[in-house]
């Protein structure tokens, strides 16, 4: 039975809510700054030194690990924010909770690296299973421990965790390491630096856990509790496995039709789009622990506000960062090697399909709380929806003559768009459920934005006659900064400017993050 809340306990959880997803913001949009410095590297590193064929067994391998560990995490990236305010009153300690959670995802875990060393072939169907590669999936253990640990965290408002371990551990020690690797082994090297970023984020993220939580003295594990803790999670796991597929779903139907060549391609398109995707996921752990709060207080009408407020912040970044990459597209990809150039038009629907994504994930935040089954359907249509547009798309490019290599890059830009177009629908249905669930409506969508494209678009397409040195250096930069000015003039208000805004003094009853 909920307690009522008075005004003042009422203003003041708001004024929290915000001042914590504010709070959330700022880290995450530092640590982008930090996941693009360290990403670039990596990028440049693989696709001059490894080249495309390298990278594209690399990419396809690490798509089959990332799966596994994420079915392995059993949705408790995003639900054990719920688990943890359950036992806000004490009842349960929460370093036993947390125990709880890790112990789960280690079985989890254990059975799907099980399956991957029996069965390598899954991890590289098209070249040959060399040294070690067999037990690559070990590293899912490791994942899953971490992903589980930065949840944990963020249940307290630690970002920072997750940026140091996200945006600075793991992409500097796969740059790094992938540089110096490629002089012990031009065939592995890009594998065995994965490995080593993921383990260093691993530790990174493991101290922060026992300072916060401590050790969990008298824990032992409870196998009917833990066997309901997996049930009540398996639609979480489902729809965080749909929503995560949805990002390598193409990856995986391009390898079915294209050259290794034209994966790695496509590979590196995607990694430089999913740099935006960072930051509407890294909101996940700060917006989780907000919404179950205001579940638990039937605060509906707090929970539109702050899925609508940051959507907006999640789209006005995302649009700035995909024209300021996209628009000088090919210089963009011209710098991790000439021979990705021809993945630009891939990049730029991908990009888009980021921008298109963002109402999606940000109604999810709150979807996965509301109508588990429901979220599941809908994320499992979607798929069902981007393979039929996959596989049109790309028959429809035999009816234009396309042959060889141009024919792959032509598949690469039709799964891309076919992407896109799947989010797109996504959106749209999961943000019109969400409002119907909460009875107010879900305003993400504000018209400055069109006003702020349009004037960075001049701006860029003005730019892309210039000489490709002064068309990144130059243009870039002008493109964020008219786009800046005109959604901090124009498209802000009080609320979304506490994004940029440190407070005075910390909320005296919210759990501090740490710095």
């Amino acid at each position: 039975m909920n307690l009522p809340i008075d005004t003042a306990q009422n203003d003041a959880r708001k004024n929290q809510d915000i001042a914590a997803l504010a709070k959330g913001g700022r880290t995450n949009v530092f640590g982008f700054v930090l996941r693009l410095a360290a990403r670039i590297p990596f990028l440049f590193i693989a696709g001059r030194l490894y080249g495309p064929e390298a990278l594209g067994r690399f990419a396809y391998a690490i798509l089959i690990i990332e799966f596994a560990a994420q079915l392995a995490s059993m949705g408790l990236r995003r639900g054990l924010a719920e688990i943890l305010s359950a036992q806000d009153d004490g009842q349960k300690p929460h370093s036993h909770v947390v125990a709880d959670a890790l112990f789960i995802g280690l079985l989890a875990s254990a059975i799907g690296a099980a399956i991957l060393i029996a069965l390598p072939q899954l991890m590289f169907p098209n070249s040959g299973i060399n040294g070690m590669d067999r037990f690559l999936p070990l590293v899912i253990f490791f994942i899953v421990m971490t992903d589980i640990a930065l949840s944990a965290l963020a249940y307290r408002f630690d970002i920072a965790s997750s940026v140091r371990a996200r945006a600075i551990v793991e992409p500097w020690t796969i740059s790094i390491a992938a540089g110096v690797l490629y002089f012990y082994s031009a065939r592995d090297g890009l594998i065995i630096a994965y490995v080593l970023s993921i383990v260093a984020a691993l530790i990174v993220a493991i101290y922060p856990l026992w300072r916060s939580y401590g050790l969990a003295w008298g824990w032992r594990p409870d196998f009917p509790n833990l066997a309901a803790i997996t049930r009540r999670n398996l639609p979480l796991a489902a729809a965080d496995a749909a929503e995560w597929g949805s990002r390598r779903l193409d990856l995986a139907i391009l390898g079915l039709f294209a050259s290794p060549a034209i994966v790695g391609i496509y590979y590196v398109a995607q990694q430089v789009a999913s740099l935006p995707q960072k930051l509407k996921t890294s909101f996940d752990p700060i917006l989780g622990p907000v919404i179950t709060r205001n579940l638990k207080t039937k605060q509906y009408g707090e929970i539109a506000k702050q899925v609508g407020q940051v959507g907006f912040w999640i789209i006005a970044a995302q649009a700035g960062i995909a024209l300021a990459l996209g628009i000088p597209g090919e210089g963009v990809m011209g710098l991790i090697g000439p021979q990705f150039v021809g993945g630009t038009g891939a990049l730029a629907f991908l990009l888009a399909a980021e921008v298109a994504a963002a109402t999606s994930v940000v109604s999810e935040a709150a979807l996965v709380y509301m109508a588990r089954l429901r979220n599941l359907w809908i994320s499992l249509a979607m798929l069902g929806l981007q393979v039929l547009f996959s596989l049109i798309l790309i028959n429809a490019v035999d009816l234009i003559g396309a042959t060889g290599h141009t024919r792959g890059l032509f598949q690469a830009a039709a799964v891309a768009l076919a992407l896109m177009l799947a989010l797109g629908v996504s959106s749209v249905i999961k943000a019109r459920l969400l409002a119907k669930l909460l009875d107010h409506q879900i305003s993400i969508w504000r018209w400055p934005l069109v006003w702020a494209v349009t004037a960075a678009t001049i701006i860029g397409v003005t730019a892309t006659y210039l000489p490709e040195w002064a068309e990144l250096s130059l243009g870039i930069p002008a493109i964020l900064c008219m786009y800046g000015w005109i959604i901090w003039t124009r498209g802000f208000g009080a609320e979304d400017r506490a994004l940029f805004r440190k407070e005075k003094k910390p909320t005296p009853d919210a759990p501090q993050p740490m710095l």
